[in-house]
């Protein structure tokens, strides 16, 4: 007798692929916007997202240094990267 149960769709996307298959590495980010100046990028003039806020909201208090609600992308990028150097987190300091 066969299994009459409905088998899931097959589908070969990121999201069920191991880890190794869908990360890119660093050689694979070179021109990407990772390494794009902050001054050059075409949205940096909207708000800063709800993940910079966070994280610059995180290292402002760390650096007791006061919070700019008002940041763009582009400038609260910066500002993260200052504050990190500070306060001794993030990739390079």
């Amino acid at each position: 007798m066969t299994d009459e149960r409905e088998q899931p769709e097959q589908r070969e996307s990121d999201e069920h692929r191991p880890a190794a298959e869908s990360e890119q590495s660093a050689d694979d980010l070179k021109g990407s916007n990772v390494d794009k100046n902050p001054d050059d990028w075409v949205t940096g003039d909207e708000p800063m997202t709800g993940a910079q806020r966070s994280y610059l909201q995180t290292l402002s208090e760390q650096a007791n240094e006061p919070f700019d609600e008002g940041l763009s992308k582009a400038d609260a990028s910066k500002r993260i990267d200052e504050l990190q150097s500070k306060t001794g987190r993030g990739g390079s300091s």
